[in-house]
């Protein structure tokens, strides 16, 4: 690839957290006497990518927000906590792998809409340390995909790069931030648009 630059996502593009981070609400909703919310893995298929009070909208509908937003914190503290104590088992095929490869011609960086512990744990569970060199998520910036993008680029000056994910919300995104989208078709979404596809993660060494 003669990006100088790689940024990724993480649900959908470097593993399928679904069924740990369902597990994990179920686990805080259960403590608060709310088990009749109880979410399920493919509640979170359309959802990831989302930033976390949009999900929190779907979710837990019937909760009055501000309330509904810090009852989605607290799910997602447990959720951080759950996955700790999990040996998480859940990258996709050939993911430390292909980024040791792509590390030696690249720099390898991380963006996500997730809260903030995230992508270091999405790092430190698959072994990633070696090969990131910079990460930023929705907890850190408070802003939209596009825009934290934008901020990881100014911050790491980056003036090439493509950012590889799997949804529309992250093809959106790559749009705002203006750099090319690497479409991982094995994961959650069909975007409208990409500039290449990959239909297993070590697609990546071919394009």
């Amino acid at each position: 690839m003669r990006y100088e630059s790689l940024i990724f996502d993480i649900d959908g593009t470097l593993w399928d957290s679904r069924q740990l981070v369902a597990e994990g609400y179920n686990i805080e909703l259960a403590k608060e006497g709310l088990s009749h919310l109880a979410v399920n893995a493919e509640l979170f298929r359309p959802l990831f990518g989302k930033v976390m009070t949009e999900i929190a909208d779907v979710i837990f509908p019937s909760i009055p927000a501000p309330e509904r937003y810090a009852l989605m914190k607290r799910c997602m503290d447990e959720e951080n906590r759950y996955m700790h104590e999990n040996e998480c088992n859940i990258g996709y095929p050939g993911v430390r792998e292909t980024l040791a490869e792509l590390a030696k011609r690249h720099r390898l960086f991380i963006v996500s809409n997730s809260q903030q512990g995230y992508p270091e744990l999405c790092i430190e569970k698959l072994g990633l340390t070696p090969y990131i060199q910079g990460h930023l998520c929705f907890g850190d910036t408070g802003t939209a995909k596009g825009q934290t993008i934008r901020t990881l680029m100014e911050k790491y000056h980056i003036t090439d790069c493509a950012y590889i994910g799997d949804t529309q919300g992250d093809y959106e995104a790559t749009l705002e931030a203006g750099i090319p989208f690497l479409w991982a078709a094995y994961g959650f979404g069909t975007p409208e648009g990409y500039a290449a596809r990959i239909n297993r993660f070590a697609d990546l060494l071919n394009l």
